[in-house]
């Protein structure tokens, strides 16, 4: 990492990396303090769609981490960014929450089931038959279809959930019709939070704990990668892999003294 250009920008997950089950992971908040601090500019990333950035601020302020609200991207603020850029003023039938739903608003889209240009699946506690019936009906009428990410399953306090990339499935099972996925693994949205901080590839660094969407995207975006092993992926599970992080090391801790 000595060979290339300073770290000016950073990018991180939140997951795994700042937080583990509705707690602080030791030295999370010190590293958010020391980044506001510096002055570099940062974005903390989530595959979950279902909040605004406000409602995981206020959630994250919680629990004792103070990250600004403009330091948040969620997969739905990104796939309102990719749908704002592919079809600008668009109409859209919307499975997900008010996180979804807000950043949709907030480009201008209508949100209808009446001949919509697209069906976007995001997370959500709450998946309704009807709803699914009913996107599964749009796409077959003509609707594309864009989900916010490809996770399988959520965690919750009973254990794991379905989430949008199994809904997706059924939906695919049911019309023949593929998703376009945005987040995580997905390199755009890396490349939108790099837009969205004005920073360059060669002089950011992804932070994640996991080796199939946070590791594999930071580095099909061109960033330098850290995993963390506060999370999913273990040490011996990252020579499975067919590609590396730049670095590996036990936790975000090990990172403070290099802002």
């Amino acid at each position: 990492m000595a060979e290339r250009k300073p770290v000016e920008s950073w990018l991180t997950d939140m997951d795994g990396v700042l937080v583990h089950e509705g707690t602080i992971i030791p030295g999370a908040d010190e590293f958010i303090r020391r980044l506001r601090e510096s002055g570099k500019p940062f974005l903390v990333l989530t595959n979950n769609s279902i909040y605004t950035p406000r409602d995981l601020h206020a959630r994250l302020v919680g629990i004792g981490l103070d990250v600004p609200e403009e330091c948040i991207w969620t997969s739905a603020l990104a796939t309102a960014k990719f749908l704002d850029g592919q079809r600008p003023g668009g109409t859209a039938y919307v499975i997900g929450e008010a996180g979804l739903t807000t950043a949709l608003h907030q480009i201008g889209y209508v949100l209808t089931d009446t001949r919509p240009d697209y069906v976007v699946l995001g997370e959500t506690r709450t998946y309704s038959f009807e709803a699914l019936t009913k996107a599964i009906r749009l796409i077959n009428d003509g609707a594309r279809f864009i989900c916010t990410n490809p996770d399988e399953t959520g965690p919750s306090t009973e254990g794991v959930l379905p989430a949008t990339g199994s809904v997706a499935a059924l939906i695919t099972k049911a019309t023949g019709v593929e998703p376009y996925f945005v987040g995580k693994p997905n390199p755009l949205m890396m490349r939108e939070a790099l837009n969205t901080l004005n920073a360059h590839s060669e002089s950011t660094v992804m932070i994640g704990d996991r080796m199939d969407t946070d590791i594999k995207s930071g580095m099909e975006a061109g960033l330098r990668t850290v995993l963390v092993l506060s999370g999913l992926t273990q040490q011996s599970e990252v020579e499975r892999f067919p590609y590396r992080p730049s670095r590996v090391v036990k936790s975000i801790v090990e990172l403070i003294d290099e802002i």
